[in-house]
């Protein structure tokens, strides 16, 4: 489990979250872009990460993806996961989000996001719960409803996806 605790407050917004959004660079990624000298852009993807997503699936869980970038590594990866909600290369990330609610007849409030920068501040305004990575900028910590003990690519997806199973199994 985590090493932090959960307040009141956050379990029963834990207990209504349905779906799940994740940012890419510094959530599903460490934050570090690489590109080679042909021009690829690589990306890491901590296998951890993607059991915990896998387990969300599973249980019922949507997760999208919402990016300010555009990357076929993320593409790759979503396939991999079969995750179908992907949204690259966004200027607004409450656009996608408004289509991903609709589309699926969810409430913002059984939405959560996790998060690490000020692009995420406009989905933490709006989901049910705000989640920021432990690498996060400060601005982000501070507006989230949980900081998470893990930082983004290192397991803080996964770390997310154990809580929220264990709290809603209870």
């Amino acid at each position: 489990m985590t090493s932090f605790e959960v307040t009141a407050l956050v379990r029963a917004k834990l207990e209504a979250t349905r779906a799940l959004v994740l940012d890419v660079d510094g959530v599903m990624t460490t934050g570090v872009i690489t590109i080679d000298d042909h021009g690829n852009e690589l990306k890491a993807f901590h296998v951890h990460d993607g059991y915990g997503i896998q387990a969300l699936m599973q249980r019922g869980i949507r997760v999208a993806i919402m990016s300010g970038r555009k990357s076929d590594a993320v593409e790759r990866r979503a396939q991999e996961l079969n995750i179908t909600d992907v949204h690259q290369g966004l200027k607004d990330k409450s656009v996608a989000l408004a289509e991903f609610a609709r589309s699926h007849g969810l409430n913002y409030l059984e939405i959560a996001h996790i998060g690490d920068d000020i692009p995420d501040l406009v989905l933490f305004e709006h989901v049910g719960l705000a989640v920021a990575v432990a690498n996060a900028v400060p601005k982000i910590k501070e507006s989230a409803d949980l900081v998470l003990t893990r930082s983004g690519g290192d397991g803080a997806i996964r770390e997310f996806s154990d809580l929220l199973l264990s709290i809603q199994q209870t």
